[in-house]
Protein backbone atom coordinates (compact mmCIF):
# COMPACT_ATOMS: atom_id res chain seq x y z
CA UNK A 1 0.00 0.00 0.00
CA UNK A 2 1.00 3.56 -0.51
CA UNK A 3 2.65 4.86 2.04
CA UNK A 4 1.34 8.27 2.77
CA UNK A 5 0.08 9.00 6.21
CA UNK A 6 -0.90 11.79 8.59
CA UNK A 7 1.94 12.90 10.90
CA UNK A 8 0.53 11.89 14.87
CA UNK A 9 -1.77 9.00 14.17
CA UNK A 10 -2.08 6.07 16.64
CA UNK A 11 -0.40 2.40 15.78
CA UNK A 12 -2.63 0.27 16.30
CA UNK A 13 -4.78 -2.42 13.81
CA UNK A 14 -6.84 -1.38 10.79
CA UNK A 15 -10.58 -2.63 11.02
CA UNK A 16 -10.33 -4.59 7.64
CA UNK A 17 -7.71 -7.51 6.86
CA UNK A 18 -4.54 -7.94 5.20
CA UNK A 19 -4.57 -7.73 1.92
CA UNK A 20 -3.73 -10.89 0.42
CA UNK A 21 -4.35 -13.91 -2.32
CA UNK A 22 -6.77 -15.26 0.16
CA UNK A 23 -8.49 -11.64 0.48
CA UNK A 24 -9.20 -11.65 -3.06
CA UNK A 25 -10.52 -15.24 -3.18
CA UNK A 26 -13.13 -14.75 -0.65
CA UNK A 27 -13.77 -11.04 -2.03
CA UNK A 28 -14.73 -12.60 -5.41
CA UNK A 29 -16.64 -15.25 -4.02
CA UNK A 30 -18.35 -12.38 -2.32
CA UNK A 31 -19.38 -10.53 -5.25
CA UNK A 32 -20.91 -13.68 -7.09
CA UNK A 33 -22.95 -14.22 -3.97
CA UNK A 34 -23.94 -10.36 -4.47
CA UNK A 35 -25.09 -11.51 -8.09
CA UNK A 36 -26.94 -14.53 -6.76
CA UNK A 37 -28.20 -13.55 -4.09
CA UNK A 38 -29.37 -10.37 -5.26
CA UNK A 39 -31.18 -12.07 -8.19
CA UNK A 40 -33.16 -14.06 -6.21
CA UNK A 41 -34.59 -11.46 -4.40
CA UNK A 42 -35.16 -8.92 -6.96
CA UNK A 43 -35.96 -11.64 -9.55
CA UNK A 44 -37.05 -15.40 -8.27
CA UNK A 45 -39.06 -13.80 -5.20
CA UNK A 46 -40.12 -11.33 -7.88
CA UNK A 47 -40.15 -8.55 -5.16
CA UNK A 48 -38.41 -6.02 -7.37
CA UNK A 49 -35.52 -3.82 -7.57
CA UNK A 50 -36.92 -0.66 -5.86
CA UNK A 51 -37.73 -3.11 -2.75
CA UNK A 52 -34.51 -5.35 -3.38
CA UNK A 53 -32.67 -2.19 -3.06
CA UNK A 54 -34.64 -1.43 0.13
CA UNK A 55 -33.75 -4.23 1.97
CA UNK A 56 -30.42 -4.62 1.50
CA UNK A 57 -29.39 -0.86 1.83
CA UNK A 58 -31.18 -1.53 5.05
CA UNK A 59 -29.04 -4.43 5.77
CA UNK A 60 -26.05 -2.55 4.83
CA UNK A 61 -26.77 0.41 7.25
CA UNK A 62 -26.89 -2.63 10.15
CA UNK A 63 -23.85 -3.87 9.58
CA UNK A 64 -21.95 -0.75 9.09
CA UNK A 65 -22.86 0.71 12.04
CA UNK A 66 -21.59 -2.40 13.56
CA UNK A 67 -18.92 -2.44 11.80
CA UNK A 68 -18.06 0.94 13.18
CA UNK A 69 -18.78 -0.01 16.68
CA UNK A 70 -17.17 -2.67 16.78
CA UNK A 71 -13.45 -2.32 19.09
CA UNK A 72 -11.30 -4.73 16.76
CA UNK A 73 -11.26 -6.63 13.33
CA UNK A 74 -14.41 -9.83 13.47
CA UNK A 75 -14.12 -11.35 10.15
CA UNK A 76 -17.50 -12.66 10.10
CA UNK A 77 -19.09 -8.78 10.43
CA UNK A 78 -16.44 -7.80 7.72
CA UNK A 79 -17.30 -9.90 5.71
CA UNK A 80 -20.84 -10.17 6.29
CA UNK A 81 -20.68 -6.04 5.40
CA UNK A 82 -19.13 -6.41 2.27
CA UNK A 83 -21.75 -9.55 1.32
CA UNK A 84 -24.69 -6.80 1.75
CA UNK A 85 -22.49 -4.03 0.40
CA UNK A 86 -22.35 -6.26 -3.25
CA UNK A 87 -25.61 -7.03 -2.71
CA UNK A 88 -27.01 -3.49 -2.56
CA UNK A 89 -24.88 -2.88 -5.77
CA UNK A 90 -26.61 -5.80 -7.40
CA UNK A 91 -30.07 -4.55 -6.29
CA UNK A 92 -29.02 -0.80 -6.79
CA UNK A 93 -27.09 -0.78 -10.42
CA UNK A 94 -30.14 -2.98 -11.80
CA UNK A 95 -32.62 0.01 -10.71
CA UNK A 96 -30.69 2.70 -11.82
CA UNK A 97 -29.60 0.72 -15.19
CA UNK A 98 -33.48 -0.50 -16.15
CA UNK A 99 -35.97 0.82 -13.86
CA UNK A 100 -34.70 4.53 -13.81
CA UNK A 101 -33.92 4.08 -17.72
CA UNK A 102 -30.24 5.55 -17.33
CA UNK A 103 -28.82 3.06 -19.28
CA UNK A 104 -25.22 1.24 -18.63
CA UNK A 105 -23.29 4.38 -19.89
CA UNK A 106 -25.16 6.49 -17.76
CA UNK A 107 -25.30 4.56 -14.60
CA UNK A 108 -21.69 3.72 -14.80
CA UNK A 109 -21.25 7.34 -15.30
CA UNK A 110 -22.76 8.21 -12.44
CA UNK A 111 -21.22 5.17 -10.09
CA UNK A 112 -17.74 6.38 -10.69
CA UNK A 113 -18.48 10.24 -10.36
CA UNK A 114 -20.05 9.45 -6.69
CA UNK A 115 -16.71 6.59 -6.10
CA UNK A 116 -14.34 9.34 -7.09
CA UNK A 117 -15.95 11.69 -4.89
CA UNK A 118 -15.75 10.09 -1.91
CA UNK A 119 -12.09 8.71 -2.78
CA UNK A 120 -11.43 12.48 -3.10
CA UNK A 121 -13.24 13.65 0.16
CA UNK A 122 -11.31 10.99 2.23
CA UNK A 123 -8.37 11.61 1.07
CA UNK A 124 -8.73 15.62 1.91
CA UNK A 125 -9.81 14.86 4.57
CA UNK A 126 -6.92 12.41 6.22
CA UNK A 127 -4.37 12.11 3.22
CA UNK A 128 -4.51 8.65 2.50
CA UNK A 129 -6.87 6.65 0.73
CA UNK A 130 -4.77 3.62 2.40
CA UNK A 131 -7.15 0.65 3.68
CA UNK A 132 -4.29 0.51 6.38
CA UNK A 133 -5.64 3.20 7.74
CA UNK A 134 -8.81 2.26 8.81
CA UNK A 135 -9.31 1.80 12.20
CA UNK A 136 -11.13 5.25 13.31
CA UNK A 137 -14.80 6.03 12.63
CA UNK A 138 -14.70 8.55 10.02
CA UNK A 139 -12.03 6.54 7.98
CA UNK A 140 -14.38 3.62 8.49
CA UNK A 141 -17.46 5.90 7.22
CA UNK A 142 -15.39 6.69 3.83
CA UNK A 143 -13.93 3.20 3.36
CA UNK A 144 -17.29 1.75 3.24
CA UNK A 145 -19.14 4.96 1.18
CA UNK A 146 -16.54 3.64 -1.23
CA UNK A 147 -16.62 0.22 -0.86
CA UNK A 148 -20.14 0.46 -1.50
CA UNK A 149 -20.01 2.61 -4.62
CA UNK A 150 -17.30 0.93 -6.36
CA UNK A 151 -18.91 -2.60 -5.95
CA UNK A 152 -22.31 -0.78 -7.57
CA UNK A 153 -19.50 0.74 -10.13
CA UNK A 154 -18.28 -2.92 -10.67
CA UNK A 155 -22.19 -4.26 -11.21
CA UNK A 156 -22.72 -1.83 -13.93
CA UNK A 157 -19.79 -2.86 -15.59
CA UNK A 158 -19.97 -6.55 -15.61
CA UNK A 159 -23.35 -5.97 -16.86
CA UNK A 160 -22.24 -3.66 -19.79
CA UNK A 161 -20.14 -5.41 -21.01
CA UNK A 162 -22.25 -8.89 -20.51
CA UNK A 163 -25.08 -7.45 -22.20
CA UNK A 164 -23.82 -5.72 -24.83
CA UNK A 165 -22.10 -7.07 -28.12
CA UNK A 166 -21.55 -10.75 -28.82
CA UNK A 167 -19.23 -10.97 -25.45
CA UNK A 168 -21.55 -12.82 -23.40
CA UNK A 169 -21.30 -13.76 -19.80
CA UNK A 170 -17.82 -15.76 -20.59
CA UNK A 171 -16.41 -13.35 -22.63
CA UNK A 172 -17.08 -10.59 -19.75
CA UNK A 173 -15.66 -12.81 -17.29
CA UNK A 174 -12.56 -13.16 -19.46
CA UNK A 175 -11.93 -9.54 -19.99
CA UNK A 176 -12.00 -8.86 -16.20
CA UNK A 177 -10.20 -11.68 -15.44
CA UNK A 178 -7.66 -10.26 -17.88
CA UNK A 179 -7.72 -7.01 -16.24
CA UNK A 180 -6.82 -8.21 -13.10
CA UNK A 181 -3.71 -10.33 -14.18
CA UNK A 182 -2.70 -7.10 -15.89
CA UNK A 183 -2.73 -5.26 -12.53
CA UNK A 184 -1.18 -8.55 -10.22
CA UNK A 185 1.62 -7.92 -13.05
CA UNK A 186 2.12 -4.38 -12.42
CA UNK A 187 2.04 -4.84 -8.46
CA UNK A 188 4.49 -7.66 -8.88
CA UNK A 189 6.98 -6.07 -11.54
CA UNK A 190 6.44 -2.26 -11.34
CA UNK A 191 6.15 0.64 -8.63
CA UNK A 192 2.74 1.72 -9.61
CA UNK A 193 0.88 3.09 -6.35
CA UNK A 194 -0.65 -0.10 -4.38
CA UNK A 195 -2.84 2.20 -3.07
CA UNK A 196 -4.45 2.78 -6.78
CA UNK A 197 -3.61 -0.52 -7.87
CA UNK A 198 -5.79 -2.10 -4.74
CA UNK A 199 -9.03 0.15 -5.78
CA UNK A 200 -8.89 -0.87 -9.23
CA UNK A 201 -8.53 -4.41 -8.32
CA UNK A 202 -11.39 -4.14 -5.74
CA UNK A 203 -13.23 -2.37 -8.42
CA UNK A 204 -12.68 -5.08 -11.26
CA UNK A 205 -13.51 -8.09 -8.86
CA UNK A 206 -17.16 -7.12 -8.63
CA UNK A 207 -17.61 -7.39 -12.62
CA UNK A 208 -15.66 -10.81 -12.47
CA UNK A 209 -17.89 -11.89 -10.02
CA UNK A 210 -21.29 -10.51 -11.11
CA UNK A 211 -20.25 -12.36 -14.63
CA UNK A 212 -19.71 -15.14 -13.28
CA UNK A 213 -23.25 -15.21 -11.29
CA UNK A 214 -24.93 -14.30 -14.14
CA UNK A 215 -23.39 -17.21 -15.85
CA UNK A 216 -24.38 -19.67 -13.32
CA UNK A 217 -28.36 -18.58 -13.37
CA UNK A 218 -29.09 -16.75 -16.37
CA UNK A 219 -31.42 -19.02 -18.99
CA UNK A 220 -29.54 -21.30 -21.41
CA UNK A 221 -30.67 -18.82 -24.56
CA UNK A 222 -29.10 -15.73 -22.60
CA UNK A 223 -25.59 -17.69 -22.38
CA UNK A 224 -26.20 -18.79 -18.62
CA UNK A 225 -26.07 -22.31 -17.36
CA UNK A 226 -30.20 -21.68 -15.98
CA UNK A 227 -29.12 -23.20 -12.52
CA UNK A 228 -31.71 -22.15 -9.30
CA UNK A 229 -30.31 -18.76 -7.90
CA UNK A 230 -31.02 -19.96 -4.39
CA UNK A 231 -29.23 -22.99 -4.70
CA UNK A 232 -26.25 -21.62 -6.44
CA UNK A 233 -26.55 -18.75 -3.02
CA UNK A 234 -26.32 -21.66 -0.84
CA UNK A 235 -23.40 -23.00 -2.22
CA UNK A 236 -21.60 -19.65 -2.95
CA UNK A 237 -22.20 -18.82 0.32
CA UNK A 238 -20.75 -22.63 2.01
CA UNK A 239 -17.24 -21.59 0.24
CA UNK A 240 -17.15 -18.55 1.95
CA UNK A 241 -17.81 -20.10 4.73
CA UNK A 242 -15.28 -23.00 4.32
CA UNK A 243 -12.85 -20.44 2.93
CA UNK A 244 -13.24 -18.30 6.22
CA UNK A 245 -12.20 -20.72 8.57
CA UNK A 246 -9.49 -22.50 6.27
CA UNK A 247 -7.90 -18.84 5.26
CA UNK A 248 -6.17 -17.35 8.19
CA UNK A 249 -7.74 -13.53 8.84
CA UNK A 250 -5.76 -11.10 10.19
CA UNK A 251 -6.25 -6.94 10.63
CA UNK A 252 -4.42 -5.18 8.81
CA UNK A 253 -1.39 -2.80 10.62
CA UNK A 254 -0.92 0.82 9.68
CA UNK A 255 2.22 2.81 10.73
CA UNK A 256 2.16 5.17 13.70
CA UNK A 257 3.74 8.57 11.32
CA UNK A 258 5.62 8.69 7.59
CA UNK A 259 8.92 7.55 8.90
CA UNK A 260 7.90 4.39 10.49
CA UNK A 261 6.14 3.76 7.07
CA UNK A 262 9.32 4.46 5.06
CA UNK A 263 11.26 1.70 7.40
CA UNK A 264 8.22 -0.80 6.90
Amino acid sequence: MEHRFRSGSILGESKVPEVTLGFWIIKIAATTLGETGGDTVTMTLNWGYLAGTCLFLAALIVLVAAQIRAQRFHPALYWATIVASTTFGTTMADFADRSLGIGYTGGATLLLTCLVLVLGLWYRAEGTISVNSVNTPRVEAFYWGAITFSQTLGTALGDWIADTGDLGYRGGALIFAAGLAVIAALYFWTRVSRVTLFWTAFILTRPLGATVGDFLDKPLDHGGLALSRPLASAVIAAFMVVCLLLIPQRAGQHPRDDQAAERA
